[in-house]
């Protein structure tokens, strides 16, 4: 028996099959063990770890009978018997519906097993965890469907059936489909291009059709992106329907820092007071971390109705703009009231008969409690969460 053994084992056939047997083994183990698990909560713990170590001793003595009949050891005839009736049993149809499924199932989980062990930086926002997380998306959900279109040629197969007149009727059939669906194929192909030319991605903040649609983008596929507003509103929009999109947070972002003062206000001393809040904030070891470059001091960029606009931009790091953005906004605001320059109040002015009367609001001359404030630490640190825009204030 042990020379029969060593002379069959030269042979590359007799490996391939013990490979494909154990591969077919390794699958109905998998198969059979989630089907247990299903069943845990209706079976005692004992009973359902008995039966666990029965099935797996059903598939060990199993594989060596049929590993016995690939190899051809007749010298064995217990074992090669078996393993001639399991072979016969397994080119039956239930036998080969049986595989399909169990290989189906292992290839399933695999796919979600490897699409999990693909990792990004954790935390940190970067174009290559936004890449990513968007393809390790697509690329799941494409080999499942492969998996599932696979497994119905060969369960079609099984049963009997002519898979390729099949697919050539599928296939006229879906070229009929296929004028009626222009936009789905629309959808596609735009999906396509997004992915591959990266134009955005999950995690990113995009504004859709100049302003139609915004929000954090949840999930993006060959056929649809799934935006997340403030709000928590899902949006759900078909690829074909994107004609143009706004990425907030790409490579990187800028902070519009604009402040406001009173035609009466010292001009020369609010610019100071500017460039002084945002050369403090750029120092501050909390907040240096999220600029890419010195702060760009603009100066008077407005002469509007109700006062004077001063302006500044701050280059940083994508989608930190909105916390930057907060802090500056609190820094600023204490600044001035320390320096005494006043942000412009409302003034309006209305009509009684023939002559106007001027209504001027004003605040009467007190003690700002905001001189005592230290503005380089808040009592609460801003968040990153995105601003509202136009249509989600609405």
């Amino acid at each position: 028996m042990l020379h029969a053994l060593q002379v069959q084992l030269i042979k590359p056939e007799v490996w391939v099959g013990l490979a494909l047997s154990l591969l077919i083994a390794y699958a109905l183990y998998r198969a059979g063990g989630a089907l247990l698990r299903l069943l845990h909560g209706t079976l005692g713990n004992r009973f359902f770890v008995a039966l666990k170590v029965v099935w797996l001793l059903v598939i060990v003595v199993g594989w060596l009978a049929v590993a016995t009949r690939v190899v051809y050891l007749p010298d064995v005839p217990v074992l090669f018997s078996l393993g001639q009736d399991v072979v016969t049993g397994f080119r039956n149809t239930a036998g080969q519906s049986v595989v399909i499924i169990a290989l189906a199932l292992i290839a399933w989980n695999l796919v979600g097993t490897f699409s999990n062990r693909i990792v990004t930086n954790g935390e940190e926002f970067s174009r290559r965890s936004v890449r990513v997380q968007t393809l390790k998306g697509v690329l799941e959900s494409t080999l499942k469907v492969i998996i599932i279109i696979i497994s119905l040629i060969a369960g079609l197969q099984a049963l009997g059936l002519n898979a390729t007149s099949l697919l050539a009727g599928v296939s006229v059939l879906g070229l009929a489909v296929g004028f009626g669906a222009q936009s789905l194929i629309k959808d596609v192909f735009t999906g396509f291009f997004i992915l591959l030319e990266d134009q955005y991605g999950v995690g990113d903040v995009i504004t859709v059709n100049s302003g139609t649609l915004s929000g954090g983008v949840e999930r993006v596929n060959l056929r649809v992106t799934a935006l997340r507003a403030l709000d928590g509103t899902v949006h759900i929009i078909p690829n074909g329907q994107i004609n143009t999109v706004s990425v907030s947070s790409k490579d990187w972002s800028r902070v519009v820092a604009t402040v406001d003062v009173t035609y009466n206000a010292n001009i020369n001393d609010a610019l100071r007071v500017l460039k002084e809040v945002s050369e403090e904030l750029y120092a501050d070891g909390e907040w240096r971390r999220y600029f890419l470059e010195e702060p760009e001091i603009q100066g008077v960029t407005q002469l509007a109705p109700d006062g004077v606009t001063l302006r500044a931009l701050f280059k940083v790091l994508p989608k930190s703009q909105y916390a930057v953005g907060r802090e500056f906004n609190r820094r600023i605001k204490i600044a001035m009231d320390q320096a005494g320059i006043e942000i412009p109040f409302p003034q309006r002015s209305l009509n009684f008969g023939g002559s106007p009367i001027e209504i001027r609001l004003t605040r009467e001359p007190s003690e700002r409690a905001s001189l005592n404030q230290d503005r380089t630490s808040a009592p609460v640190r801003p968040s990153e969460t995105r601003d509202p825009d136009d249509e989600d204030r609405g």
